[in-house]
């Protein structure tokens, strides 16, 4: 289950009161790109895939927080509205390789509990890859090429291995979903071809926000 456009369109309006910053102007622009994208999918409903493509970052709702704080969050949250489909994005768009990514014991119960989520959905769905792929395709600004994004967080939060073999997910699922779409995943992204061209300031979280 999801909420309704409106309802996911005042879930932001009354986060960004709580929260301000460009999340939730990045957060919108994942719906319309992850909305673009399925339309052109026969199996997607477009509906679904903009309220979970807005819905994804919700966790930051509370706060400035990191990576498993925010998946957390947003999870609790849309669980606590009865939207499990809403809160299963909000659990997987951080982690392409899903459970795969804890190749160790995680030290926080927040950790522990999003590892143990992703292994009871064993696999990434088409609207994981989709919001996955789409939250590397969006800004704040509007849309951009994959390493145009990729170069951006990495200008923000610094290079790690890990990043490097995430992107080749991100690639993969791109080109899997333009074998069906027919074109490419571009070519629905309003504007693209201006804004990838525009270089502002990468937003810096505060100190006590980190990527890991």
């Amino acid at each position: 289950m999801y909420p309704t456009i409106e309802e996911a369109l005042e879930e932001l309006k009354i986060a960004k009161k709580r929260n301000p910053g460009p999340w939730v102007e990045h957060s919108k622009n994942v719906g319309i790109a992850a909305r673009n994208i399925a339309r052109m999918i026969p199996s997607m409903n477009e509906e679904k895939a903009y309220v979970v493509g807005l819905l994804h970052d919700i966790g930051r709702r509370v706060g400035i927080v990191n990576i498993p704080k925010h998946v957390y969050e947003g999870y609790q949250y849309c669980l606590t509205k009865g939207w499990d489909e809403a809160a299963r994005v909000c659990m997987t768009h951080s982690y392409t390789f899903m459970a795969d990514e804890f190749q160790y014991e995680p030290d926080t119960l927040e950790e522990q509990y999003i590892k143990n989520a992703l292994i009871s959905y064993n696999q990434a769905d088409d609207y994981d890859k989709l919001i996955q792929m789409c939250d590397a395709l969006a800004t704040d600004y509007g849309f951009v090429i994959l390493e145009k994004r990729f170069v951006d967080v990495t200008r923000r939060y610094g290079i790690m291995e890990d990043y490097i073999k995430g992107w080749e997910v991100i690639f993969q699922i791109k080109e899997d979903f333009e074998k069906i779409m027919g074109c490419s995943v571009y070519d629905v992204l309003p504007d693209i071809g201006r804004t990838t061209l525009l270089s502002p300031k990468p937003w810096i979280p505060p100190k006590n926000e980190k990527r890991n």
